[in-house]
């Protein structure tokens, strides 16, 4: 427990922004935030950094495939990897990204002063690249002329290149480690970079490419551009405002990062690349990095080619993203990869979080509300659980902080199966019958209802929806470390049972899967019909649209759907009476911008005068009016 907040810093890998994020992508930012809640709840000052690495060959190839600019791809890619951070309840405190200017400006002046201490040089290469993975390999690497981390066909390449003189600092590194036991965990992750690639020696390190154009220009050679290594790596520092002219407060607060928490095929370029980055600069070493395992389909990596792709937000809409919190932390040992399937999910789900810790709280303030009224009161109690709930607690924070949270969860979910026996052990139904047994029966159930707010608690930042849930029925405040202590009498007032999970049957839900992954048939074409709406260009000619500013906007009297508007088109002010007022209030309409079509013959409509018609879209439900995105002038045509 902290006594000053002490600050504390963990990031993801910044995620890549060539394709949508799978759910094996999506582990780790799920994996970050319960850790970060976690610490938070210790009562630590939380700094959680995640983002998107938007530069390379890789983005420039498919940018370009898709017929838009490299910044407009990735623009939109980012978007949607933050749209599913937000949607699994990612509380991070900053989203950086690697298009952004002050990580631009930072990543160029890092350069330049590796240049100027003499650790970056000028020269040429020959050998072997992978676009994919970003990745040189010399001739004994490239065995088959494949790459020897994903398989895909390698590119011979020889360019003109700038190299950072990693040697130059590889025994400094390898005494760190051994210095620094817990510097990269797990031991087999530690051992894997050491055996593999520190002692058979590093090789100098390509830090620039000129056969592309999307990335970071060296400022003082623009044929080329900052390569990966040097560009993505340094977010987890310029984040907090590092430049080499000077750090601000952020970067005095929170560095060294206490946590990099990445997947174990980027731990070399963390572990190896990074530190020795970091020591060239003179900054200190993160004080741990973690290399997770993958969440594998079944038994194979996720890949598009195998169609065994699974997205977050697909299963969100089928278990709710709670569910799915729980299942991949649950799921993920330690040290090994994990599994997912959709028979895997639901076994979990019906077992963990239905049966048993959802039938735990569910029944307990049933049987407080039926017994009790919700409301019970006690002078003192023996708490039978009060041994459990304090050892459930203790495991759990030391589980956590070795990143254990696999186990974490096993423990808290074992406390709600021991507290499910204890309601078997004791029988309130019976003691319920027998009014000498009452002060017996509160007794059980203020031990019940205590162990469920241990388990609320420590619930709360793996599955932030439920704890809070859990408490709220239970009648209890905070989710921090320090409310947990058993209590020994006072009130409990609890509030009607609301099911948390409702449990799934296996076979209709697999059903429901296999129906929507199912490929859809192609619509049949139908015969022409002889009547068509179909119009020529010049039927559209005639109509007059143009772009106008509500002037004054009020309702027509007596009619609960029509507004009338002042709409100045040009030199003219045109009144004009639509069927908006379920969608926009008056207030909401003037200084609109709006487009009207302008040649319609005036009308009345509930003897108001009509002279256009202002254009809406509508899906039945919502309407949405017509708007020109940019500053046009008042009359401009609309083609």
């Amino acid at each position: 427990m902290s006594d000053k907040r002490q600050p504390y810093y963990i990031t993801t890998a910044i995620a890549y922004t060539s394709r949508k994020p799978h759910i094996g992508n999506t582990y780790e930012v799920v994996l970050t935030d319960a850790i970060a809640r976690f610490q938070r709840m210790l009562g630590f000052d939380v700094f959680f950094l995640t983002g998107t690495d938007e530069h390379g060959q890789k983005i420039e190839e498919i940018a370009k495939e898709s017929g838009v600019t490299c910044q407009e791809y990735v623009d939109g890619v980012a978007g949607e990897i933050r749209r599913i951070w937000d949607l699994m309840g990612a509380s991070y405190d900053k989203f950086i990204r690697t298009t952004d200017d002050y990580h631009v400006d930072a990543v160029q002046k890092i350069f330049k002063k590796l240049y100027d201490q003499g650790d970056i040089y000028k020269g040429s290469y020959e050998g072997w690249y992978c676009v994919p993975c970003e990745s040189f390999f010399t001739d004994t690497q490239a065995e088959g002329g494949v790459c020897p981390d994903c398989g895909r066909p390698l590119q011979k390449t020889s360019e003109e290149a700038y190299f950072f003189k990693m040697s130059k600092y590889q025994d400094r590194l390898m005494e760190y480690i051994d210095a620094h036991p817990d510097f990269i965990v797990p031991e087999s992750r530690k051992k894997e970079m050491v055996n593999n690639f520190l002692k058979p020696g590093l090789q100098d390190l390509c830090v620039s490419r000129s056969s592309f154009k999307w990335g970071v220009p060296i400022t003082f050679d623009e044929k080329h551009v900052i390569y990966v290594w040097i560009d993505a790596l340094s977010n987890y520092i310029t984040a907090l405002g590092y430049t080499p002219d000077g750090a601000g407060e952020l970067y005095q607060k929170h560095w060294p990062a206490d946590a990099h928490i990445i997947g174990k095929d980027i731990l070399r370029f963390h572990t190896i690349y990074w530190p020795i980055l970091l020591m060239a600069l003179g900054e200190p070493l993160p004080k741990r990095i973690f290399g997770h395992p993958w969440l594998l389909f079944g038994t194979d990596k996720m890949s598009k080619s195998k169609g065994n792709v699974i997205y977050a937000d697909d299963l969100v809409r089928h278990f709710g993203v709670d569910a799915v919190r729980y299942y991949v932390l649950r799921e993920m040992p330690y040290a090994a990869d994990g599994t997912i399937t959709y028979e895997t999910i639901i076994a979990r789900f019906n077992a963990d979080l239905a049966n048993t810790l959802g039938n735990l709280v569910n029944r307990t303030v049933a049987m407080a509300q039926k017994y009790f009224g919700g409301s019970i009161d006690l002078e003192s109690v023996n708490p039978e659980l009060e041994g459990a709930c304090l050892q459930t607690s203790d495991k759990v924070c030391s589980l956590m902080k070795d990143f254990r949270v696999a186990d974490a969860l096993e423990e808290i979910i074992a406390l709600a199966r021991r507290s499910n026996k204890y309601i078997d052990e004791t029988m309130p139904w019976a003691l319920a019958k027998d009014e000498a047994q009452q002060d017996r029966l509160k007794e059980v159930l203020w031990n019940l209802i205590e162990a469920i707010r241990y388990i609320g608690v420590l619930a709360t930042p793996f599955m932030p929806a439920t704890g809070t849930e859990i408490l709220r029925q239970i009648g209890a405040e905070g989710t921090e470390f320090e409310t947990l202590s058993f209590r020994k009498g006072g009130n409990i007032t609890v509030s009607e049972p609301s099911p948390l999970f409702v449990r799934i049957d296996e076979a209709k839900k697999l059903a429901e899967l296999e129906a929507e992954r199912a490929p859809k048939e192609e619509p049949k074409a139908e015969e022409p019909k002889e009547e068509s709406n179909e119009i020529s260009i010049d039927d559209f000619a005639k109509v007059e649209l143009k772009v106008g500013t509500v002037l004054e906007c009020k309702p027509v009297e007596g009619a609960d759907k029509l507004l009338v508007s002042q709409i100045r088109i040009g030199d003219e002010v045109r009144q004009i009476v639509s069927g908006i007022a379920k969608h926009y209030t008056p207030e909401q309409m003037v200084g609109r911008r709006v487009v009207v079509v302008t040649n319609l013959k005036p009308v009345k409509l509930r003897g108001v005068l009509s002279q256009g018609m202002i254009l809406a879209a509508s899906d039945g439900k919502t309407l949405s009016l017509i708007t020109p995105d940019k500053d046009l002038p008042d009359g401009a045509q609309v083609r």
